[in-house]
């Protein structure tokens, strides 16, 4: 098991990608701190149900990405567990499709603030852990968006690479203290994202992939848990983009 005995956070585990995640990381041997933004009883069986299934520990976590006072509260929380991260995923994050010329201030802000400053600020937090120890993964999750430039995706992919270029830059500075940072590039992804997108959209951004299909959500964990673990120990400051051959 590539991450027996080692302790990840992931964030935005209800669903989806970050539901895959957990599982994965979870049939891998690692413990978990899961977050989610709010409490629900469902959430929280679902995380014992895969504790128990696979043997280890996962701690819920939940706040809001977007509040600063809430955040703080949950690293505070870390640090009483004394805990030594050996990985964090930043995968919680949101997605806005609207033409350039019709992007409200108000929905702009909102991606930037989602995607990009809440993941910086937590990003903080966690490298701060991981320095302690000397040792540390933190992988991003951005988008194909974030370099492509696709219509109708202004507001989400300027988040995107915005978040590209922080790990390049987290990865230079952090190198020297046995911090590695990269990002994942998902292109079409079979999450609820795609319930914001027009069918014939979808069906054109399938084609438009050499595999003509979406991607699974378990495909991008287990990117993710390949770019967390040891076999990757000498990758860094890399995007890796996991889109079915995206043209």
């Amino acid at each position: 098991m590539l991450m027996k005995n080692k302790t990840v956070l992931i964030t935005g585990c209800r669903r989806g990608m970050g539901r895959a995640m957990v599982e994965v990381f979870a049939a891998n041997g690692a413990d978990i701190y899961a977050h989610a933004r709010a409490e629900t009883a469902e959430f929280l069986a679902d995380m014992a149900q895969l504790a128990e299934k696979y043997q280890v520990n996962i701690w819920p976590l939940f706040f809001d990405m977007t509040d600063h006072a809430a955040m703080k509260l949950a690293v505070k929380r870390l640090i009483a567990d004394k805990c030594c991260l050996d990985a964090v995923i930043n995968n919680a994050g949101i997605t806005h499709n609207s033409l350039f010329q019709m992007t409200t201030e108000a929905q702009l802000r909102q991606q930037l603030e989602v995607n990009f400053f809440a993941v910086y600020l937590f990003s903080q937090f966690m490298v701060k852990l991981m320095m302690r120890h000397k040792k540390g993964s933190l992988v991003n999750i951005a988008s194909t968006a974030g370099e492509d430039g696709n219509p109708g995706k202004s507001a989400y992919g300027a988040s995107k690479a915005a978040l590209i270029a922080m790990t390049k830059s987290v990865a230079a500075e952090l190198g020297e203290h046995g911090i590695r940072a990269n990002a994942i590039a998902p292109g079409i992804t079979d999450t609820d994202m795609l319930l914001t997108m027009p069918e014939h959209v979808v069906e054109a951004a399938r084609q438009s992939t050499d595999l003509r299909r979406e991607g699974l959500p378990a495909e991008i964990a287990e990117t993710a848990l390949f770019l967390a673990s040891d076999l990757s120990s000498y990758i860094t400051g890399q995007t890796l983009r996991v889109d079915g051959g995206l043209k």
